[in-house]
């Protein structure tokens, strides 16, 4: 039915149960539960509560993720203002460092490791301007090496580009990260193009990654932005929490507050902005279009999960029980009211709106092709402009990610990008 690609990692909770060896205690085995982000541990043979002994205190402003453990050290991977950092802690002394990072915006997890007696950790670090890399850490030296790198062909230089993180306030007063990327050198004088994608939902993070296709975009002088909005995972569970339910609005305006920052900042103007996103992302974007239809020049929306309240109501489908969590269950009437309040079918008018590229695919499973097809004809029916208004639907192949061929997903990906320049007079 809808809504979201599977995660590739998996995060400790409350709650929830992970082994963890702890040899700084010698009688303590492999036992543990986190609590509020709050990694404990007991004796296996009397893991009784009073027996808990808390190896990190919970702190509000930082998530705990994962936990790796060695003879002589355990690495955290945590989450604090919306990026991702790896904590290393000797065992005997309990100290702790964070590995530094080169760049301001990136992403780095663990790898596989499965030594155990060794000072050796292995982490995966990717950039806007940096490809995926594999790097072997040193816990007791601190000296990094780099493995292997994903190579780039064609002449790529990363220091023609510039990333940088800003951040753009809501109206509640909540700072709202936004990762960019653009060629340098950046004129801020509002006449780049730029590309805003979103999604915020089901606590999952927008991080950041290198995409040999996007320079096509930057060499042409668009920038591209995440807005890591309420709803996704970014700043930790609370920022999840302050994005679903009867609080789902805070995402729709955490991104327009991003777009009118941009805009402000004359990174770029409203006639310049396109925005894009998929799925759930897909429910960002019809909903910003409906309260904000001016502030943007275009919008790319993949398989978009926008007829809300119908989707909810439908019990047989296999998702939905699941996610009354999410956004809640529309037999409650208060539930019901708050879900139509946003809904992008139920919210369509009689006005003018941007130009809009929809794709989808007939064998999706997780938002069924007529959803955005009903969204695209009750759009066409009641929209005052004469905008373009394209609905491209696969059907052969693919599904709720995509073409699952590599050339076919360049094709595809080749076709957004034509559109995409073709909005802001880009030819070439």
């Amino acid at each position: 039915m809808k809504r979201h690609h599977q995660r590739t990692t998996f995060a400790l909770a409350a709650g929830c149960a992970a082994a963890l060896a702890l040899p700084a205690a010698a009688e303590y085995a492999s036992w543990a539960q986190v609590t509020q982000s709050r990694p404990i541990y007991a004796p296996i043979n009397d893991p009784q509560k009073k027996n808990w002994r808390e190896v990190i205190p919970h702190n509000k402003d930082v998530m705990l993720a994962d936990m790796d453990f060695f003879a002589d050290y355990y690495v955290t991977y945590e989450r604090q203002d919306g990026l991702p950092r790896l904590r290393v802690t000797e065992f005997k002394t309990n100290e702790s460092h964070v590995i530094d990072m080169p760049e301001p915006v990136y992403a780095v997890f663990p790898a596989a490791g499965p030594e155990y007696n060794t000072s050796v950790f292995r982490f995966n670090y990717v950039s806007f301007t940096t490809p995926a890399s594999v790097y072997d850490y040193d816990m007791k030296t601190h000296k990094r090496v780099l493995l292997k790198q994903t190579e780039v062909l064609g002449g790529f230089d990363p220091k023609q580009y510039q990333a940088e993180r800003v951040y753009a306030k809501a109206a509640d007063g909540t700072r709202i990260p936004v990762s960019l990327v653009y060629k340098k050198d950046l004129q801020r004088n509002g006449q780049r193009p730029l590309l805003l994608q979103g999604y915020g939902a089901y606590g999952i993070s927008s991080d950041i990654n290198f995409s040999i296709p996007r320079l096509s975009l930057l060499n042409r002088g668009v920038i591209y932005a995440i807005a890591h909005i309420r709803g996704g995972g970014e700043m930790g569970e609370e920022w999840h929490d302050q994005g679903k339910m009867m609080m789902k609005r805070n995402t729709f305006t955490d991104f327009i507050a991003a777009a009118e920052h941009l805009v402000a900042e004359k990174y770029t103007s409203s006639d310049r902005l396109i925005i894009t996103g998929g799925s759930a992302g897909g429910l960002l974007m019809g909903a910003v279009l409906n309260m904000r239809p001016e502030l943007f020049k275009a919008a790319v929306v993949y398989v978009p999960f926008t007829d809300v309240i119908n989707t909810m109501l439908d019990e047989s489908l296999p998702l939905t029980v699941g996610e009354f969590e999410e956004w809640g269950n529309p037999k409650t009437k208060s539930e019901y009211d708050y879900m139509k309040s946003y809904s992008p079918y139920d919210n369509i008018e009689a006005k003018k709106y941007p130009t809009i590229l929809v794709r989808t695919s007939l064998n999706d499973s997780q938002v069924m092709y007529w959803e955005p097809a009903k969204y695209v004809a009750k759009l066409r029916t009641m929209k005052t402009d004469s905008n373009p208004l394209l609905f491209r639907i696969k059907l052969g192949g693919g599904g709720h990610g995509g073409a699952s061929g590599r050339y076919d997903a360049l094709k595809d990906t080749a076709f957004d990008y034509a559109f995409i320049l073709s909005q802001v007079g880009i030819t070439k």
